[in-house]
This record gives C-alpha cells, sequence and structure tokens, in this order.
C-alpha cells in the first residue's frame, strides 16, 4: 500500500465537497474516478497530491490520510520547466535524470573494469548493467522518441527552444514530461481532454504498461474501459469503489443497487413482521418471552439502507427541424482550408439525414474546416454551397469559454427573440437551469452549464443542419449520453468534430478523416477506419516478410473466386441474422428477462453477433463491388 484515505472529510470555506471518501492505492492500482460534473472528482486527485487537507470529520474518530515511505506522487500542475531555452527533446530528456545518471557511471564503470580487469570493477560494472536494464535503460530513448510523434511534434520541432511554443504547446510538453518521469504514483485529470486519437491510443498503451500506480480523471468511457482495473465513483460526496474497467462499473452499479435494494424490502417485510408479533405478544403472560426475543432480534438487527436513486439529472430536448431541407444539403468541391498556407484538401457531398463525424491529428485543418463552412474564415481555394433550404445550427468548440454579463435568461432571450418569458424559462428549464439559476451571469457558470446553455439556444431554433465543433468537451458522462440520444434520434444532417471516440462510434454513420497525407472518408463509419488501420499494420508487419509465389490468375478465375466469397459471406449474414432474431424472442422472455444473469450473456451474446454482422455486410459490399468491378473489366 502506497497511499490510504479512510473516512475523509474535504471542506472548502466551511461547506463540505467530500464528507465520505475511502480510497486505497497500491504499487500498481490503475485507478479511474468518474462521476457528474462538480461531484469533486479533482478535489479528490488535489487530496491526493496534498494540496488539500483533511478536514475534522465529526461523525467518525477513525478518520486519517495515510502515505508510505517517500512516494512520489506526479501532477501536471506541478511541472515547471527551469529553463526556457532548452529544446523540446533536451527537455523530455530530462525526465530521465535517473537512467542519464546511472548511465554516465555504467560507461565509467565500463572503462574501469577493462582497464583493470579486477573482480570487484566487473562486478561493480554488472551491478549498475543490472539496475540500467531494470529501470528501462536499453529502451528509453525509442519511448521518448515515440512519444514526442504520438503527441503531434515533428523532427524539426524536437530542437525548437520551449519558449518558441505556443501554450497549448507547452502544456503537452509538460503532460509528456510527467508521464516518463513515471512517478509512483500518477495523477491525470481529463488527459485524453484535446488530444487526437493518435495520442489518446499512445497514452491508452502507454498507461496499461504503466508498472507503477496511476489514478486519472476522466469522461471519456472508452479510455476508461482500456485502461482501468479499478474505479471509484463519486456520488452524494461518498466513493464507492468497483473492480474492473467502465462496462465492469456500470453492470455492478445496477446489479448492486437491484441486490440493496432486494435485501431493503426483505428486511421491512421482516421487521414488520417480527413487530406484528411483539404487539400481538407483548401483554400475554405465557408468550412475554417470545415477544421479548423478538424484540431482542430487532435491536441486534444492522438497518439495510435503501438504495440512493441515481445522479442522473440530465437535460433533455424534443428536437426535431421543422423542415427536413432537401436531398442535397452540401456541396464540396476541391475546397482548401487553411490560414497562412494549405491544410487539407476536402471534397464531400452530403445527403439530407446524414450523419457525418470528423476525426483526425490536431493541426490538419478539422476545426479551420468547420470555421470555413462558416464562413468565419475565407477558403483557399475550392468551393462550397449550402442547400438554400438548409437552416444551420452551429456549436463552436469555444462556447465552453462564452462570457457575458448579462444573466441567462436575458442572454438566451437575446438570441431567441420571439420567445415570451414563459417559453424561455420552460426551454431552459429542460437544459437544467430552473428557478433561480436564470438569474445567474453567464460569467459565473461552469464549462458544462455554457455547453449546456448553447445547445439551448441552437436547438430552440430547430435547425435542419447541425455543425459541431467538439460539443462534448466539459460534459460529463451523462450528458454526453443524453446528448447521444438527441442526435441519434435527430431526424436533420448532421457534421460533427470531436476526439471521444465513444461518441463518434455511437452517433457517426460515416467518417471524414484528416490525416497528414489527405482527407479520407469512410462511408461505414468507425468500425470501418479501426478495421483500415488494423490492415495497415498487418501490411507493415508484413514489409519484410519473403516474398509470396506469383499467382497466375485469369480475370475469370478472380470473378469465380469472388462468387463464392459472396456465397460465403450471404450465409454467414443469413446465419447471424437468424441467431440475433432468435435471442430477440428470449429476451422477451419473463423467465428471461427477469433473470439478470441470463439477460446479461444473452445481450453479451447480442453485441458479439451484431458487431460481427457489421464486419460481415462492410465485407459482403466490398466483395460485390470489386465483382462488379471485375465485370466491367471482363466485359
Amino acid at each position: 500500500m502506497q497511499l490510504k484515505i479512510q473516512n475523509g472529510v474535504v471542506e472548502l470555506s466551511g461547506q463540505p465537497i467530500l464528507n465520505d471518501i475511502n480510497i486505497e492505492i497500491n504499487d500498481n492500482s490503475h485507478i479511474a474516478i468518474v462521476g457528474r460534473n462538480g461531484c469533486g472528482k479533482t478535489t479528490l486527485l488535489k487530496l491526493i497530491s496534498g494540496e488539500y487537507a483533511l478536514a475534522k470529520n465529526e461523525a467518525c474518530d477513525n478518520s486519517f490520510f495515510a502515505l508510505s515511505g517517500d512516494a512520489k506522487i506526479g501532477v501536471l500542475s506541478q511541472i515547471t520547466f527551469k529553463d526556457d531555452n532548452v529544446t523540446l527533446v533536451d527537455e523530455i530528456r530530462s525526465a530521465y535524470e535517473e537512467i542519464l545518471n546511472l548511465k554516465s557511471k555504467l560507461d565509467q564503470a565500463q572503462k574501469t573494469m577493462e582497464q583493470s580487469g579486477l573482480e570487484e570493477d566487473i562486478k561493480e560494472y554488472t551491478n549498475l548493467l543490472d539496475t540500467f536494464t531494470n529501470l528501462g535503460g536499453f529502451y528509453f530513448e525509442k519511448e521518448y522518441e515515440a512519444a514526442i510523434k504520438k503527441f503531434g511534434f515533428s523532427q524539426e520541432e524536437k530542437y525548437k527552444k520551449i519558449s518558441e511554443f505556443s501554450g497549448g504547446e507547452r502544456t503537452k510538453i509538460a503532460f509528456l514530461k510527467l508521464l516518463l518521469s513515471k512517478p509512483e504514483i500518477l495523477l491525470l485529470d481529463e488527459p485524453t481532454n484535446h488530444l487526437d486519437i493518435e495520442a489518446t491510443l499512445w497514452l491508452e498503451e502507454y498507461l496499461k504498461d504503466y508498472k507503477k500506480a496511476f489514478v486519472v480523471v476522466s469522461h471519456d468511457r472508452m479510455f476508461i474501459d482500456n485502461i482501468a482495473k479499478e474505479v471509484y465513483e463519486i456520488e452524494y460526496g461518498k466513493t464507492t469503489r468497483y473492480v474492473g474497467n467502465y462496462s465492469n462499473f456500470v453492470e455492478a452499479k445496477k446489479l448492486n443497487r437491484k441486490q440493496q435494494l432486494k435485501d431493503f424490502k426483505a428486511q421491512q417485510k421482516e421487521i414488520k413482521h417480527l413487530e406484528e408479533l411483539v404487539d400481538k405478544f407483548r401483554y400475554k403472560a405465557t408468550k412475554a418471552a417470545m415477544a421479548q426475543s423478538k424484540i431482542k432480534q430487532l435491536e441486534r438487527m444492522t438497518p439495510i439502507d435503501s438504495p440512493q436513486a441515481y445522479d442522473n439529472r440530465t437535460f433533455h430536448a424534443d428536437f426535431q427541424p421543422v423542415d427536413l431541407g432537401v436531398k442535397d444539403m452540401l456541396d464540396i468541391k476541391d475546397l482548401t482550408v487553411g490560414y497562412h498556407k494549405a491544410l487539407s484538401k476536402i471534397n464531400l457531398q452530403v445527403k439530407q439525414g446524414e450523419k457525418i463525424g470528423i476525426i483526425g491529428g490536431n493541426g490538419l485543418g478539422k476545426s479551420t474546416f468547420i470555421k470555413t463552412l462558416m464562413g468565419e474564415i475565407p477558403q483557399i481555394s475550392g468551393s462550397f454551397k449550402f442547400s438554400p433550404r438548409a437552416s444551420v445550427g452551429y456549436f463552436d468548440q469555444q462556447m465552453a469559454q462564452y462570457s457575458s454579463n448579462k444573466t441567462v435568461l436575458d442572454d438566451f432571450l437575446s438570441f431567441n427573440t420571439s420567445l415570451t418569458n414563459f417559453e424561455a424559462r420552460s426551454a431552459l428549464g429542460a437544459f437544467m437551469f430552473s428557478g433561480d439559476d436564470v438569474f445567474k451571469r453567464v460569467n459565473m457558470l461552469s464549462g458544462g452549464e455554457r455547453v449546456r446553455l448553447a445547445l439551448c439556444k441552437i436547438f430552440q431554433k430547430k435547425p435542419n443542419f447541425l455543425i459541431l465543433d467538439e460539443p462534448t468537451n466539459h460534459l460529463d458522462i451523462v450528458g454526453k449520453e443524453t446528448l447521444e440520444e438527441i442526435l441519434s434520434s435527430y431526424a436533420g444532417t448532421l457534421i460533427f468534430v470531436s476526439h471521444d471516440r465513444y461518441f463518434v462510434k455511437k452517433i457517426a454513420e460515416s467518417l471524414l478523416v484528416f490525416e497528414p497525407d489527405g482527407v479520407k472518408l469512410y462511408p461505414y463509419g468507425y468500425n470501418q477506419y479501426i478495421n483500415s488501420k488494423k490492415e495497415v499494420c498487418v501490411n507493415a508487419d508484413t514489409v519484410s516478410s519473403p516474398k509470396p509465389k506469383k499467382s497466375y490468375t485469369t480475370p475469370a478465375k478472380e470473378k469465380a473466386k469472388r462468387e463464392r466469397a459472396v456465397k460465403k459471406a450471404e450465409e454467414k449474414i443469413a446465419l447471424l441474422e437468424s441467431r440475433l432474431s432468435e435471442i430477440s424472442q428470449l429476451m422477451s422472455l419473463e423467465e428471461i428477462f427477469t433473470d439478470y444473469q441470463k439477460l446479461s450473456q444473452l445481450q453479451d451474446e447480442q453485441a458479439v453477433l451484431e458487431a460481427d454482422l457489421d464486419n460481415t455486410m462492410s465485407q459482403w459490399e466490398s466483395l460485390c463491388q470489386e465483382l462488379s468491378d471485375l465485370d466491367i473489366n471482363i466485359k
């Protein structure tokens, strides 16, 4: 055990923020902390780092904070640059101070050993070599080189001075240095915010293999699923520990609540029965002993609390466009976007009702593309044209920083001038601005509240074309799930930029990916994109493999081969659809949907089969296209 907090209480300005904190961090704990915005997740990190101290717990004498040994706790806010004139690569190398010092000693010990040949010098060199190897001395350079690249820094930028980087880039450098310094306890607060998918994937792999402890606060569900071994939820000021990743936590929380409710009802039934017996026989001489026995039984009983309702407060919107528009909503031809230089060229036809997600590396023009479409910056070349019937609702990622001295109500009314006060307050109430909340100044709102206000303004106009740039930033998990439901049922056209892979996978029917070698469209969405990345990796791994034997085929043979593959895919699709139909029927049976274990097993099988069906359908469509191309070539 490295750190333990028991029955902890944290107060700010005399008000309790956390009132029942219990957490234990061991040598290789991989912990995620989840909970609603404002529940105290960042406060808990500050408590662990020592920035906050425990308050006196009036309800419990056994309250303490214990830290064993000299465990180093790493926090991004504590990383500073001693010298802004050093290069990026030298600053990153300084994270390996222990290895670099040991390397110097090892080099000197090697020279001494070679010159003297003495057994004690050989032993000294061998001990140093073992330590150097265990610390990763033979691969640390490869590690930081890969990290620098994945975080989006070029070879040229490696040798730029720290002072030449922007504030955001300096934060990324400090973050990278923190990761590579490998503290005993690594604390990360929303680490995937502002990281592109490539960097997030690298971070996931790094944390999976992290040999020490880390505690992560994140709203990124896929990220938590991939890196966490324990999840602590903060709800109503109290921590609850769950073993496993985010998906395990969600299922376990449902099961625990169901079991607690069942136990509570059973105990209440038993209490009622015992009390009735006591009342019935208390004053009968022959039954008095039995009545006393039941009274003692009631006194010994440990009360089971009724489970608290989930903190699922969220916004809602019955949001559909008045006019769906026309078939062709947006036509983009050779559109080159950028500021002082070209970043990307895009060709795209957007049809009515399409939902297109945009992902890609930072600095490749995703947000620039959106700003160009909205007329905020001019295009470098090419053209784009919206349908005359397109009514656009635009969410800019800077809206979370939007500032105004107006009240929420006045700000909303200035955006929707046709609404009455009653209509405006009803609309704001649906987005969790009720009562006196509407009289808060916009400047006083949190990032999540400002996002909700911005979405409320947009949805009130009922546009038929939504263009959203990072709409989930500053939303907690419940907020993200709510927005997913709204956008999934939205009948209009949608283009959105997001780094949240779970959100992208759930909403995007097709994917526009900005990559260094150009912009590519993946018409079948996130799974097709991920599968293509895997194929690239496989191809890269087999570059140096022996040359395959030449295949002597004819177009007719190739056609027959594709026809067999198409038939095989169709047979598999039929089997998968048949089994999915069976599962659907089984899940509707009362003996199944009341049995959590059986229902869970069927749901797991259903998810696997649906993913397999999606992949098989994609393969079938590709094979059909290849077959069609072969027909043209043969003719």
